[in-house]
């Protein structure tokens, strides 16, 4: 790297991004020409986005429509306009790439400045105050089920609040903190991580859902290295919680609930409900669900004959196989492949 390019790279967004990504993220979308004119929010979003339900009267709430065809989303919030107080039913990641902005978060105001990065918890209300030009500011989205259960059980000892917000989140535990603000840490560790994510993201290559996967692990890992807080200690219930959670990452092709009951010593009947209880989520739908990630992985990185893949994760009725893909990734398998 040249010194012209190392210091264009450092005053542009960082070591790492694509200079070309970064002008692309600086050109204006028409949305943001519309509201630049306006000065007033524009909503692009379609009705498949927005849940129906009594709660969505007072505030939005964004559902699972921007997974349907990867496990992490990524976008450029748009400028010159408030965007109004919303919730979601997912986690989001909000990174300062440049400049700075001001957010409402769970009824407090949040203030960040480049390099910060703010996790936000599922059902948490926010709004984001009018950004201008050199605020350039990334959404990260992503859900539960794509925390890493086995990462998780490995920083079991931090003492990191990071760490504690990812368990009860998986775990089905409510959390005490909304979110976290993270500011940038001094050897800019985080940061060039974030940047890489952006940079696979915007850059369309093969295997990139599964490369952001990858990195995403590594973020939140780095996030809990860098950011210790003491954390209180987890009682038995949930420590269950997340052996049985990671017992269905590892096995989900035959893991059944006999044989876990089996192995913690409970009643088949007791352990499902209270699998039910502390995940929100039946055994069956948590299995599924591992299933259906790991078929999307297999889809979208290898050529293996979808009829192969579903014998892989453990299915047999190549018709229901489709139903729950359909309804989990809101497309077929084929389409993921055109």
């Amino acid at each position: 790297m040249s010194v012209e390019q190392f210091l264009s790279n450092k005053f542009t967004g960082g070591m790492f991004m694509d200079s070309r990504i970064i002008g692309r993220l600086k050109q204006h979308e028409l949305i943001e020409n519309e509201q630049l004119k306006t000065g007033h929010h524009i909503d692009d979003l379609p009705n498949k986005a927005i849940s129906k339900g009594k709660s969505t009267k007072r505030v939005k709430v964004l559902n699972n429509y921007f997974f349907r065809n990867r496990e992490v989303y990524i976008s450029k919030h748009d400028r010159f306009a408030d965007y109004p107080e919303h919730s979601h039913q997912f986690l989001e990641m909000n990174y300062m790439l440049s400049g700075s902005c001001d957010q409402v978060v769970n009824g407090k105001p949040v203030h960040m400045n480049k390099g910060d990065l703010l996790l936000i918890d599922v059902g948490c209300t926010h709004s984001i105050k009018k950004l201008n030009e050199n605020d350039l500011l990334i959404n990260l989205l992503f859900r539960d089920q794509s925390i890493n259960i086995n990462l998780l059980d490995n920083m079991r000892r931090s003492n990191s609040v990071l760490y504690e917000f990812l368990i009860n989140r998986v775990s089905g535990e409510g959390n005490t903190l909304p979110y976290i603000l993270f500011p940038n840490n001094i050897d800019h560790d985080i940061k060039n991580t974030m940047e890489d994510i952006i940079n696979e993201y915007y850059s369309k290559r093969e295997f990139s859902d599964s490369i952001i996967q990858s990195y995403l692990s590594i973020l939140l890992t780095k996030l809990v290295r860098h950011y210790h807080v003491p954390i209180n200690k987890k009682d038995s219930k949930q420590l269950l919680m997340i052996q049985i959670l990671k017992d269905i990452s590892t096995d989900f092709r035959t893991i059944n609930l006999e044989t876990l009951a089996k192995k913690y010593g409970y009643n088949k009947n007791y352990l499902s409900n209270f699998i039910k209880k502390v995940s929100g989520k039946s055994f069956s739908t948590l299995v599924m669900n591992q299933r259906l990630i790991k078929a999307h992985t297999l889809i979208t990185t290898t050529s293996m004959p979808i009829s192969e893949i579903i014998y892989e994760i453990g299915m047999k009725n190549k018709t229901s196989f489709y139903k729950k893909y359909k309804s989990y990734y809101l497309m077929m398998p084929g389409d993921e492949r055109k």
